[in-house]
């Protein structure tokens, strides 16, 4: 049997569109999971990011922070936070949001410091406000970098996220796992193939976002 004889087999099993183990539920809960995980590293990483880029102050120290966060292994995070704490979501969310912060904090921080400094100093000589240079003036023309590392994060836990089925949670990991375990190779290769397809759902979703939110003649420019 092929790789392709494999995704065939598990898409055209009624059985697997169905019920609890159902392909949609695996999908809303790996979606669920990608959300909530996106949601607090953008939080944590975009807000700091810009605050550190606008003043351009404190980039090597982000520069170090990101280079920790990406040492961390997330499989042996995921470990030590079931063997202090059990079974639960927020050893899944940790890991994932370990991940996603590095590239959303630092984009976000060259991003700004890569605007062009005339029209903020056009704007401070305005008398505009630091917040108003910082919303109405860096951040669109940043936008486009910004974007791109939000979505690099979100690509990481999109492709990450299967280790809740690790801690006995849901999601396209369920497929892989329990697979894996069952010899049915069927459902590893389809539960491998839905992931690829959310990664590249993701990208056309950044692509649409993008394309509404960010100005035309800043997309010229880039």
């Amino acid at each position: 049997m092929n790789l392709f004889h494999f995704i065939d087999a598990f898409f055209s099993d009624s059985a697997h569109w169905h019920g609890y183990d159902g392909i949609p539920t695996r999908l809303a809960e790996h979606l669920g999971y990608t959300l909530e995980a996106l949601g607090l590293a953008v939080l944590i990483g975009l807000p700091v990011g810009l605050v550190t880029g606008h003043y351009g102050r404190g980039g090597n120290a982000l520069s170090l922070i990101a280079t920790a966060w990406r040492a961390l292994p997330t499989f042996g995070l995921l470990v030590l936070l079931t063997l202090l704490y059990g079974f639960g979501l927020i050893n899944v969310m940790v890991p994932l949001v370990v991940l996603a912060v590095p590239p959303i904090l630092v984009t976000t921080y060259e991003a700004m410091r890569s605007v062009d400094p005339s029209p903020v100093d056009a704007a401070r000589g305005m008398g505009m406000s630091e917040a108003g240079v910082l919303f109405q003036v860096e951040l669109p023309a940043a936008l486009p970098l910004v974007l791109s590392g939000i979505r690099s994060g979100a690509i990481q836990i999109v492709s990450t996220a299967t280790i809740a089925a690790y801690v006995g949670l849901g999601g396209l990991g369920r497929f892989i796992i329990d697979g894996l375990y069952q010899r049915d190779y069927e459902k590893v290769v389809g539960g491998a193939t839905l992931v690829a397809g959310m990664a590249l759902a993701t990208l056309a979703v950044f692509w649409a976002v993008g394309r509404v939110a960010v100005s035309p003649g800043v997309r010229r420019g880039a």
